[in-house]
């Protein structure tokens, strides 16, 4: 039991032995541990603790705590009971943490702390230690006090190494073990042996030590039991330490060749794979190919079950068993990249590469060291062009044969691909596109969506997005690497509504550190997915938190895709200070790097907010810089993004030429093909360039096209267009209810300059009753709300109530035309039923004399 005495605001207290006789002094001394000596009588100790504590306690108030008061010696039970009889008032008190230790002294049961509040202790007490390795300390310690404070004080690199194999128990200071090692040396030598095995088996199965000892497994127990260390559960076969610093102390005392010999036991009995690879490589002192092999398949399953950080672990410990260099090299070099794509380990993932090429053989080294090291320069001070080159040879010279079941050569082709995109260079691509079509029997569909769906998904193939889909609502959760390249894909086809479950595991992967590459994979594409759909404040949410999570971990470059957001953000609330700002910080992260296709995404950003502000010549520069005026750029994913952009501000700025051409292109590229919302962007776009007649009905289309309320403010925007078209024609109702629809939607989403664009075109829209503009329109012999003059011909009659048969028999048409006319009439009087043609008509100012003029 360790005793610590503390003020009521929880500072160390220093003993005074100064009131104490010699003998007390003395003894108390000993006890404590202070000089050498033996304590001859526990009554003097108990008296002289109670003198120091009544002393102390005289100016400040005293809390004594106790971690395990089952191990309560009789001498301090009794100092205890006599303290807790001292009368009222008195200033000391005890404290048991988990039950009182005899009836006569009160007890105050202090539980271990919630999950949230032990983290924030040992985080405050050990801030280097990494999060997934807090939550192994956690679970180790049970969330004890005593044992978050109390571990080893050696340096953070050594005490947690980010990659290495954690050890089967949480090390403790040589103190705090010694206090439940002593109880577990008493113990016989089967016993420790029973307990040995049961620590490191880690589940408490007894039918796993009854398989290693028989039937003395439970008579060995007997003894840790009565010791209280353990409890045994006959019925459910369980044995379980009764607290978490037993286990520790049990293996801790123990030899290392005890250890091995327990682990080499226990690979015999479990049944687990991945338990028994673990065991066996636990129990090798030597290197051991077969062990290594079982080891790296267990690392594969684990991964794909999605905990990368595990999957490292294991691939380390099994190039240390690896007897032959180049195996040694290439677990090294997977280790290495699962750290640098996955986990967010850079720092071990450059250690790890260091020490594969140190062990390398010969040769140009495995495709995982080359896809690493890419990542860790280009995270660094390192350019594209080199990270390129680096993969293209690695691929284009390994011994893989283009086989698509080979693991490392699909990661290598699917960081490749990302590079490429990164560069925006032309030339860059057809060595990848080339590789992904020589892999043999057929690419992974994985890899085939990818290469489909991201470098130029306005022209993704027929059946593309449909497979997407398919894929997106049918999968299970998996490997990181895997979901990363499924809502990659999904992202730029506008599917990943289907999937946001899966980037939201790979968020919370992020988040407790465990895969915190993959996790801003899953921030990326939770922003781009937000911003389309409309959430915007959670979208900004998790573009704060994902670029602090990317400086933190050292991921400098993939900060861009956070400033992207941001920028585009702060653009359609026309922020310009934000969006200036960080524009110009993505800019100069992704120039640095000569990533010129990631640094063309802060041109996006610009033309928005240029748009916002009504500077059309300024969004049309930006806008060719995405993609130029006339052709829809290849390999260039935001170049169906902002196609509409382009045309809007190439008409506004008197280029209808470039605008017709790159409406052009957008209908050769089939970009309307690739997504619902492309689709509905094209329609409006043509629109845009059409005369007036075709143009009404491309906007409809674009404005009803399917899904297209899913997008709010694309759909808003097109609301804007058609709105602005029907004002020009003076199709005043109808013209307003979409500009009042748009306008709504902007407000809602905090597009302010949107929205006072379009509540201009809205106080534009409101036709007088009367005055000159009515007068002007009545000589020219215009009908309200651009109706014809058969069509208000039938809006008054079937305003008066009479049928389309009665309607068709006055004007001679038929029941049929009479059907058609109304349901043109409707949506231009912004109504839906004949009930409200009588309303809509007076709303108007129309009366029977605007019927008689247009006859």
């Amino acid at each position: 039991m360790e005793t610590r005495t503390h003020d009521a605001r929880g500072a160390h207290v220093g003993l005074s032995l100064s009131g104490l006789d010699e003998e007390q002094r003395d003894a108390l001394s000993v006890a404590l541990g202070l000089p050498p000596g033996h304590v001859a009588d526990g009554t003097v100790v108990a008296r002289a603790h109670l003198l120091v504590l009544r002393h102390e306690a005289a100016g400040h108030p005293l809390l004594l705590t106790a971690d395990d008061p089952s191990a309560i010696r009789r001498q301090t039970r009794t100092a205890l009971e006599v303290l807790a009889h001292e009368p009222p008032g008195s200033r000391a008190g005890p404290d048991a943490g988990s039950r009182s230790p005899s009836a006569d002294v009160p007890g105050l049961l202090v539980r271990p702390g919630d999950e949230e509040a032990a983290d924030r202790l040992l985080h405050h007490a050990f801030p280097a230690m990494p999060l997934h390795q807090r939550r192994h300390v956690l679970a180790g310690t049970g969330r004890t006090p005593l044992a978050l404070l109390r571990l080893p004080d050696a340096p953070p690199a050594v005490r947690f190494p980010p990659v290495e194999a954690l050890p089967e128990v949480v090390p403790l200071t040589e103190g705090v073990e010694a206090l439940f090692g002593m109880r577990v040396g008493r113990l016989p030598a089967a016993t420790r042996a029973a307990l040995l095995l049961a620590a490191l088996e880690g589940e408490g199965d007894m039918h796993v030590l009854r398989g290693a000892e028989g039937d003395a497994a439970r008579a060995a127990l007997e003894a840790a039991e009565t010791a209280q260390l353990v409890e045994v559960d006959d019925e459910a076969h369980r044995v379980l330490f009764r607290h978490p610093l037993v286990r520790s102390a049990v293996v801790g005392s123990s030899t290392r060749a005890e250890r091995r010999r327990a682990h080499r036991v226990l690979a015999g009995l479990v049944g687990d794979p991945d338990r028994r690879a673990w065991h066996r490589a636990e129990a090798c002192a030597t290197p051991d190919e077969p062990t290594a092999a079982l080891l790296e398949k267990t690392a594969h399953r684990t991964v794909r079950r999605g905990d990368a950080t595990a999957a490292v672990t294991a691939l380390v410990r099994a190039a240390d068993l690896s007897p032959h260099p180049a195996d040694q090299s290439r677990r090294l070099a997977e280790a290495a990249y699962l750290g640098a794509s996955v986990t967010g380990e850079l720092e071990n993932a450059s250690d790890l590469l260091r020490r594969a090429r140190t062990v390398a053989t010969g040769g140009r080294g495995s495709l995982h060291a080359a896809a690493a090291t890419a990542l860790v320069l280009l995270e660094g001070d390192g350019t594209v062009e080199t990270a390129y080159r680096l993969v293209v040879d690695a691929i284009e010279e390994g011994s893989h044969g283009y086989d698509a079941t080979d693991s490392e050569l699909i990661d290598a082709l699917s960081t490749l691909l990302a590079i490429c995109g990164w560069a925006g260079r032309a030339e860059y691509w057809p060595p990848l596109l080339r590789a992904i079509d020589r892999l043999v029997p057929e690419p992974p569909e994985e890899l085939r969506l990818l290469r489909e769906a991201v470098p130029d998904p306005a022209r993704a193939p027929q059946g593309t997005r449909g497979r997407l889909a398919a894929l997106v609502r049918n999968r299970a959760a998996g490997a990181p690497g895997s979901l990363v390249r499924v809502d990659t894909a999904a992202v730029f086809l506008d599917l990943l509504a289907d999937g946001r479950a899966g980037a939201w595991q790979l968020v919370e992967s992020g988040r407790a550190g465990h895969a915190v590459a993959g996790g801003l994979a899953g921030f990326v594409h939770l922003c781009l997915d937000d911003f389309v759909t409309g959430r915007w404040e959670e979208g900004r949410r998790l573009a704060d938190e994902g670029l602090a999570l990317a400086r933190a971990h050292g991921y400098a470059f993939t900060g861009w895709y956070f400033l992207f957001h941001l920028a585009l953000l702060a653009a359609a609330r026309g922020d310009e200070a934000g969006w200036t700002s960080w524009a110009d910080e993505l800019t100069h992260v992704t120039t640095l790097r000569r990533a010129h296709g990631a640094a063309r995404f802060a041109h996006h950003a610009r033309a928005l907010g240029a748009l916002g502000q009504g500077d059309f010549e300024a969004a049309y520069h930006h806008l060719c810089e995405v993609s130029p005026a006339g052709a829809l750029a290849p390999n260039a994913p935001n170049a169906a993004w902002v196609a509409l952009d382009l045309v809007e501000a190439a008409l506004r700025t008197n280029r209808r030429a470039q605008a017709e051409a790159h409406v052009r292109a957008m209908a050769e590229a089939r970009s309307g093909g690739a997504s619902p919302r492309f689709a509905m962007l094209t329609l409006a776009a043509r629109a845009l360039v059409a005369p007036d007649a075709e143009a009404l009905l491309l906007f409809r289309a674009a404005v009803d096209s399917p899904g297209a309320r899913d997008w709010p403010f694309d759909h808003a925007r097109v609301r804007l267009l058609y709105g602005e078209r029907l004002r020009r024609l003076r199709m005043v109702t109808e013209s307003r209810h979409h500009l009042g629809a748009a306008t709504e939607t902007f407000r809602r989403l905090g597009a302010a300059p949107w929205a006072a664009r379009s509540a201009t075109e809205l106080r534009a829209a409101g036709r007088p009753r009367s005055g000159p503009a009515a007068d002007s329109a009545a000589a020219d012999g215009a009908a309200p709300a651009g109706l014809t003059s058969q069509e208000m011909k039938v809006a008054f009659l079937a305003a008066e109530g009479l049928t389309n048969k009665q309607i068709g028999e006055r004007l001679f048409l038929s029941s049929r035309t009479i059907s058609t006319h109304l349901y043109r009439i409707f949506p231009k009087l912004g109504i839906s039923s004949r009930a409200a043609l009588r309303d809509a008509l007076s709303h108007l100012g129309a009366t029977a004399d605007d019927m008689d003029r247009t006859g």
